[in-house]
């Protein structure tokens, strides 16, 4: 069954991806969000003509070839425009089937424990204690994640004392019994991050996030090499030949793609399977609530060595809120699986009739 038609809904902030069969089926997918105007662009201009009349059922070799033939131009809208066609693959062939991705995969569908995920850092440490004890006592999420450092800050936190302040507060509000993970976000370096490690380790957190620029593999070793507290990265990556290398000198204890940054489900499976070998958790990045979450709960429910939590953002972000037709509900600390085939869930047809529309098609039957 050969590709005939990708169309792509778009905002400035996300764009869906809907692909069709020469027998009319249809699946949809997802770029990654943010500047998703431009990958639908690299999309149409370069992914679409490898795609169109390919078959829809090789889906990873499929995804190799555009990132192999698109060579000239490695790295993140590449990968984020692959990611965007492969869901969409994923999708159409689990309709097809009457099956759910995570089931095609090998899983089987569940709801997950999920650690909800702060994505502030201009917070005040009293107010993100206090929203994620709130959180705890109403929804019962049992671990979560905070920001520390500053995105790529070189040693400079968003004030002095500020990431001490903001895990000791949030440390109290949450008490022993609750998980604390920590992500600097690419913002300290080796010797700085092994001195946090230090006053992470006091306060009993047990995941310290890409502590350093993530590029600088030999850097987030030293640290992971220092510290009992797991070291944590992957999700900037779209490298597979960097993920090997990364996993091979054990620069992580724990491995995070995203799925739509790495080119989608079929890569970040790569991914998994050689932490896998590796005998290294996988805990796929799903930064927020659009799709990704949605394709990283399949992922998680389908993988042998997936982490305990998933990834599950606190934050009310507009351009995701009312996204879905059935979104996604979390009780007593877990996220419920989407139900029915595919990835089980649906686009509001007001949101896509909004979006920017373009269209690539094969004119060859």
């Amino acid at each position: 069954m050969k590709i005939m038609k990708l169309e792509t809904f778009t905002t400035r902030q996300l764009s869906f991806v809907r692909v069709t069969a020469e027998d009319g089926q249809q699946g949809f997918g997802q770029m990654a969000p943010y500047h998703a105007n431009i990958s639908a662009l690299v999309l149409h201009q370069q992914v679409a003509p490898h795609a169109l009349g390919a078959d829809c059922d090789e889906i990873e070799a499929l995804a190799e070839k555009i990132v192999r033939e698109e060579h000239k131009f490695p790295g993140s809208y590449i990968c984020r425009a692959v990611g965007g066609l492969d869901t969409a693959l994923w999708d159409l062939k689990g309709k097809r089937l009457g099956k759910s991705v995570c089931e095609l995969l090998g899983g089987k569908p569940q709801a997950l424990d999920i650690y909800g995920s702060s994505m502030k850092r201009n917070i005040s440490p009293k107010d993100e204690a206090e929203r994620i004890a709130r959180l705890k006592d109403t929804q019962g999420i049992r671990a979560f994640k905070i920001r520390i450092a500053n995105n790529f800050g070189n040693d400079v936190d968003v004030y002095p004392g500020r990431s001490e302040e903001v895990v000791r507060e949030v440390r109290k509000a949450i008490g022993d019994d609750t998980q604390l993970f920590v992500d600097a976000n690419s913002g300290l370096t080796p010797g700085k991050a092994i001195e946090m490690g230090g006053m992470l380790a006091e306060y009993g957190v047990c995941h310290f996030e890409e502590p350093c620029p993530y590029p600088e593999l030999e850097w987030t070793k030293q640290v992971a090499d220092a510290l009992d507290i797991p070291v944590t990265g992957g999700e900037q990556d779209t490298d597979l030949a960097q993920f090997k290398r990364m996993i091979d000198m054990r620069a992580v204890d724990i491995v995070q793609p995203d799925i739509c940054y790495v080119g989608g489900i079929s890569r970040a499976m790569e991914v998994a399977r050689m932490a896998e070998a590796a005998g290294m958790p996988c805990m796929p990045h799903a930064a927020n609530l659009s799709m990704v979450t949605v394709f990283t709960m399949h992922l998680a429910a389908a993988i042998p060595n997936a982490g305990k939590f998933l990834e599950f953002s606190i934050e009310p972000d507009t351009w995701t809120k009312d996204l879905f037709t059935e979104p996604l509900a979390v009780s007593d600390g877990k996220v419920q699986f989407p139900q029915g085939p595919g990835w089980g869930v649906t686009v509001r047809p007001e949101w896509l009739e909004r979006a920017e529309y373009q269209v690539s098609q094969s004119e060859v039957r």
